[in-house]
């Protein structure tokens, strides 16, 4: 698609811009308030189906045998989110769209007034899908590009997703961003300026993301993969999910000093129904959602986490900036685990 011809488009669709000015409104409340209220989640990702249509060798969030979560149960969870005050919901996975209820599950988050954003590998977009996807009011979409050419690392491709890219240009009238990646054995660095080029014709917002280890920490980049990113860096448009600033450290293999509020603020919610700090540190704290309350919340704010100067998931940085001006952590959590029924050990800070 010619990029004049979507933009002419993109600027004669009344309804997509309708859709823009209403979520934009709805994410300065949300914004808003995040910065008065610290006792509720600003964004919790909920797993659907833990199985994936593709195996990218760096990711290990997936499985490739697992059933839906059965969507009385996903309901049930969206509901708890929306009594804990939860601005954004965001469906991750494995890969969200092979749950075959996933519509009523979006429809679910809108109603408990969130925002509902979904993270896919864009292999089952089509057209009508898409469509569908605007019905039940979906917010915002991620891709993850890694490569131009599939490869043994990742399927996920330029020249296997522009298709999908086209399809999302014409018919979505939700937000898209496409991140491209660095790191985690991805061949080709440049590729990512390719990608991020290529998106932003198209429309879209573009990111960057550096690949974690197995525990979410850092793997510094080498010197193409940072001349890559720092050119990546002047791409990316002011918008709340561009707040990366903490990956500059992490592209020169420095650890940033910040306090993370993962468990509170931010909150990862497995297909078992259990709330996590993050999809790295899985089983910490580890307790039902049904069960997850105030307290737990503002027992999380004041905790302090050992992984978190290396840490490079960034979606809990960018919660994380709407306290790190409050808030001391006068609580520590050493995430290793000590014997089967305690998973944390908790201390004071600086004991």
């Amino acid at each position: 698609m010619e990029v004049t011809s979507f933009m002419s488009e993109q600027n004669a669709h009344p309804e997509r811009k309708r859709r823009a000015r209403n979520r934009r409104l709805r994410e300065a409340k949300f914004v808003i308030k995040g910065v008065l209220d610290t006792d509720h989640p600003i964004m919790a990702h909920i797993i659907p189906i833990r199985r994936c249509n593709l195996s990218c060798t760096y990711c290990n969030e997936y499985d490739d045998y697992s059933k839906p979560v059965a969507i009385e149960t996903m309901l049930r969870r969206i509901d708890l989110l929306g009594n804990l005050r939860t601005g954004v919901i965001t469906l991750s996975g494995g890969e969200p769209l092979l749950h075959p209820e996933l519509d009523e599950v979006i429809r679910r988050i809108r109603a408990n007034n969130a925002l509902a954003g979904m993270i896919t590998n864009g292999y089952l977009l089509t057209a009508d899908r898409v469509r569908k996807l605007n019905d039940a009011g979906l917010d915002h979409l991620q891709i993850s590009i890694d490569n131009i050419m599939p490869d043994d690392v990742s399927k996920k491709s330029l020249k296997v997703l522009d298709k999908k890219l086209q399809i999302l240009a014409e018919h979505a009238d939700f937000h898209v961003n496409i991140n491209s990646v660095l790191g985690g054995g991805i061949h080709n660095p440049g590729d990512a300026l390719t990608v991020a080029r290529r998106a932003m014709e198209l429309g879209f917002t573009s990111t960057v993301g550096i690949i974690h280890d197995g525990d979410g920490q850092l793997r510094p980049l080498a010197q193409r993969e940072r001349e890559v990113f720092m050119e990546m860096k002047s791409f990316e448009k002011k918008h709340f999910s561009r707040l990366n600033y903490f990956q500059d450290n992490i592209a020169n293999g420095k650890p940033t000093q910040w306090r993370c509020r993962a468990g509170a603020r931010y909150l990862y919610i497995c297909e078992d129904g259990l709330v996590h700090y993050c999809s790295q540190q899985r089983g910490f704290p580890g307790k039902p959602l049904e069960d997850y309350t105030v307290a737990d919340i503002r027992r999380e704010y004041a905790t302090e986490k050992s992984c978190a100067p290396l840490c490079t998931v960034s979606c809990v940085h960018q919660i994380s900036y709407f306290d790190f001006f409050r808030g001391e952590q006068t609580r520590a959590v050493d995430l290793v685990p000590q014997e089967k029924e305690q998973l944390v050990s908790i201390k004071m800070a600086g004991v």
